[in-house]
């Protein structure tokens, strides 16, 4: 049985981004995955890696339970919306204290190389736009899922990596949102 973590990056309960998790968690219980859900909002924590890397700032509660249920699971689902190019800030808050050197990393010691100590799990990131995806890619270089892909979740030994666009999310109307909702089920359903 896989465990599989959602976490959901939009600050807005009422956003279709929401609408997006439920759909995925419902196609993974039903395929028999053991399902975890983080919604980063409702996390009290403060986004601010106050002192950087040069001393550990206490991760708050809500933060330890989170990296508890990171280090379970075996595939991590990422749901966001893309703003300005790149991640809610509140999602990024999350990233900079949470994947911190000896959790997920670590630098080795004279080196420039680094040990990747999240390896062995996969992770989909399910990213809404409101441009089409392959504008994203080709103009602007999709830098929200590079900094996540690559500069994140790969840099800690996380792969493959998958990637899927979801937009244009200002101009669909609710069968187009309906077909959004069925493609993220199956992600779900086939373990994604």
């Amino acid at each position: 049985m896989k465990n599989i973590l959602i976490i959901n990056g939009h600050p807005n309960a009422a956003s279709f981004n929401f609408a997006l998790a439920e759909a995925y968690k419902k196609g993974a219980l039903q395929s028999g995955a053991k399902v975890e859900t983080i919604t980063i909002a409702d996390l009290k924590f403060s986004p601010n890696l106050q002192f950087g890397y040069q001393k550990r700032t206490e991760l708050e509660p809500d933060l330890l339970e989170s990296w508890d249920k990171i280090k379970k699971a075996d595939h991590l689902v990422w749901i966001h919306p893309v703003w300005w190019g790149g991640l809610p800030a509140i999602t990024k808050g999350f990233i900079d204290r949470l994947f911190l050197p000896g959790m997920a990393f670590q630098y080795r010691e004279n080196s420039v190389w680094w040990d990747k100590l999240l390896k062995g799990k996969t992770a989909h990131i399910i990213t809404t736009l409101d441009q089409p995806g392959w504008y994203y890619r080709l103009f602007f270089g999709r830098p929200s899922v590079n900094q996540l892909r690559k500069s994140t979740l790969k840099f800690c030994g996380i792969t493959p990596v998958k990637v899927s666009y979801i937009g244009v999310i200002k101009t669909s109307d609710s069968i187009q949102k309906g077909k959004w909702l069925t493609k993220v089920y199956n992600f779900g359903l086939k373990n994604k």
